[in-house]
C-alpha cells in the first residue's frame, strides 16, 4: 500500500511540473520582438546562471523552432 502512495504521490509532482513548466514556457514565448528579448535578457543578468537555466533553456528551444519554422519546414 506504501509504494502505490508514493507512486501517487510521484506521478502528481510530476505532472504539477509538467503544468508549471508548461505555464512558463507560454509566459516566455510571448518576449517575441527583439525589444522585448533584450528587455527579458536584462531581467534575467540579475539572476545566476543557476536561477536561470529553466528559462534559458526554454528560451533556446523556441529560438530554434522558430528558426525552424522559418526555414520552411513544419514540425
Amino acid at each position: 500500500m506504501q509504494f502505490i502512495r508514493e507512486a501517487r504521490a510521484a506521478l502528481a509532482d510530476y505532472r504539477a511540473t509538467r503544468r508549471a513548466h508548461r505555464r512558463l514556457s507560454d509566459e516566455l514565448a510571448a518576449f517575441r520582438t527583439a525589444a522585448e528579448r533584450s528587455e527579458l535578457d536584462m531581467m534575467l543578468s540579475r539572476h545566476t546562471a543557476e536561477e536561470t537555466r529553466e528559462v534559458h533553456a526554454i528560451l533556446s528551444s523556441q529560438d530554434a523552432d522558430r528558426r525552424y519554422s522559418a526555414a520552411g519546414y513544419h514540425a
